[in-house]
């Protein structure tokens, strides 16, 4: 039997994910320290008061955004298939958040606001998803090893902190301005690029 949503419960879902578009989008346009709760307000088309019904604090707000962007991430490595190379599964997670970013799905990462940090540490919701990303993560690039696709020559903290660094990139930025190339071309060029340091002579084969 499906469960029929209450038609306000589901205008209040749709306004929140706009509000947390807007915020993505903020954040990556003018970083945690300098967006206001004004700005996103104004952003969504809404009244601060409105805002304030959804996330009572800016802090809640780029927590809300960040959560979100690691439940997907979940959500896709969920869609591979297990006899996927994990290769192709970091080459491929790597590829689907530079397109994400694209759409203006991605903000800033928190370690450009010391701010940002100290409250997403304190943000239950966010340290118990990002725990869970970061040990699949880190079990992918392990099982990569295994597989032989990996170099020795470099940690696997590189390779996963280089995953997550990526996505915000400014090279992304100078390319669209330079309009030389097309969003698939670049994300192409970028994967390539980034898993390319990291590969073991047997895994330039794959």
């Amino acid at each position: 039997m499906q469960i029929k949503i209450p038609f306000k419960k589901q205008q209040f879902d749709a306004r929140e994910e706009a509000i947390i578009d807007a915020v993505n989008r903020l954040l990556s346009e003018k970083g945690y320290d300098l967006m206001t709760m004004d700005d996103v307000a104004d952003a969504v088309g809404i009244a601060k008061g409105s805002l304030y019904k959804h996330f009572s604090s800016k802090e809640k707000l780029a927590a809300a955004a960040m959560t979100r962007l690691l439940k997907a991430t979940q959500a896709e490595l969920d869609t591979l298939p297990d006899e996927m190379l994990a290769i192709n599964k970091i080459r491929h997670i790597l590829a689907w958040s530079l397109r994400l970013r694209l759409q203006g799905g991605v903000p800033h990462l928190p370690s450009t606001s010391l701010a940002l940090q100290r409250s997403l540490m304190l943000n239950l919701d966010y340290v118990m998803v990002a725990l869970r990303v970061n040990k699949r993560f880190y079990a992918l690039v392990g099982k990569a090893r295994e597989q032989g696709s990996l170099t020795p020559l470099v940690p696997d903290d590189v390779l996963v902190y280089t995953l997550y660094s990526r996505a915000c990139d400014p090279t992304m930025e100078f390319l669209l301005r330079d309009q030389r190339l097309t969003h698939e071309q670049i994300v192409d060029a970028m994967v390539h690029a980034t898993i390319g340091g990291f590969l073991s002579e047997a895994g330039r084969q794959f």
